[in-house]
């Protein structure tokens, strides 16, 4: 098997008390820590990347196909969905939905069952994928989800897979704890952000790249790979981020509309042979040889000023709003009930 990846950095995150304090209560349990146990365990050439990006902005398209192309050119990919729509893998099977992780695990458990491997793991033309699932609207926590469903993971043998790439499609414009413990954890080497000429996904690659700053500064290993600019219109704002925050650009997928019903008919543009298969093979080699890489996350206005050409109200005056402003007239001054002591 031809292996193309990185030596697994070892954690320096404390495993009884996370880096993030908000990851402390999903991690209360005394009991070895499950996710740390998928982070060192798999072979040390195993590419392990998540992929972030704001909901809708192209990430299981893009995932789809990529994996696709990798396991065409004789990788062994397992595709997993942390998404709790669960729509990663839909494209990769023709519309058909996965049965996730979470909800089969309900369901054997109720029937007195253990959950088997192929209960939850299909595949197709040498790409494996799993779907993680979550909870109902309403009804749970999201990255409590996540956890629990690597947990379950665990338990079928995560540690004696062996493959050359795991792809881990995250939802990126969610900031509790479990959407970021690839990050948070050391899950992943790589981190690769999936954006277009807009502001609210380039805001989500942004905070992305915060996370990633932030726990470096905690001792983690993880770092951006680059960016996947999707729907690109050329306008140039995403390339204009990645340049200003430090990234490569690892694939530009243009505004098509044959891609667009393409994907919207469930299939794969990559496919060896068709006109997108270049794209996505180039993808594919450029995410085996990116560095994992520290970004520089850029500040708010500055965010807003990749579209200074669009006038974005860049002549505005902030005013400060006053007490009269908010009452409708001029308040009437009040005697203070502070105590006040004579010197002598």
């Amino acid at each position: 098997m031809s292996t193309v990846g990185l030596p697994r950095n070892p954690l320096k995150v404390s495993l009884a008390a996370p880096a993030d304090a908000g990851l402390a209560a999903a991690w209360s349990s005394p009991q070895p820590d499950p996710i740390a146990t998928l982070a060192t365990s798999l072979p040390g050439q195993t590419q392990i990347i998540a992929i972030y990006g704001k909901g809708g902005i192209g990430k299981s398209f893009t995932l789809a196909n990529l994996s696709y192309m990798l396991a065409q050119q004789g990788r062994k990919v397992l595709l997993l969905g942390c998404d709790p729509k669960s729509d990663t893998t839909t494209l990769l099977f023709g519309g058909r939905a996965c049965p996730t992780i979470i909800e089969t695990s309900a369901r054997k458990k109720a029937a007195g069952e253990q959950v088997e491997i192929g209960d939850v793991c299909f595949k197709r033309d040498g790409v494996f994928a799993m779907e993680l699932g979550g909870p109902e609207v309403g009804r749970g926590c999201g990255g409590r989800g996540i956890i629990h469903g690597f947990e379950i993971l665990e338990r079928l043998g995560f540690h004696d897979w062996d493959f050359d790439y795991v792809l881990l499609d995250f939802l990126g414009d969610v900031v509790c704890g479990g959407f970021g413990l690839p990050i948070a954890r050391d899950l992943c080497q790589k981190v690769v952000v999936v954006g277009a000429n807009d502001l609210q996904s380039l805001y989500v690659a942004n905070n992305v790249c915060s996370a990633v700053e932030y726990f470096r500064r905690l001792g983690g290993n993880v770092g951006v790979a680059g960016m996947v600019i999707n729907k690109d219109d050329g306008t140039g704002e995403a390339q204009r981020f990645a340049d200003a925050v430090g990234i490569p650009v690892l694939a530009t997928i243009p505004a098509n509309d044959e891609i667009r019903r393409k994907s919207a008919s469930y299939q794969i543009v990559g496919r060896p042979g068709d006109t997108w298969a270049p794209l996505f093979a180039e993808l594919a080699n450029n995410l085996a040889l990116a560095t994992p890489l520290h970004p520089t996350p850029m500040g708010g206005e500055a965010l807003l000023g990749l579209f200074s050409g669009q006038g974005a109200g860049q002549d505005i005056v902030m005013e400060p709003a006053t007490p009269a402003d908010m009452r409708g007239q001029v308040p009437a001054p009040k005697p203070s009930l502070e105590v006040i002591y004579d010197e002598s």
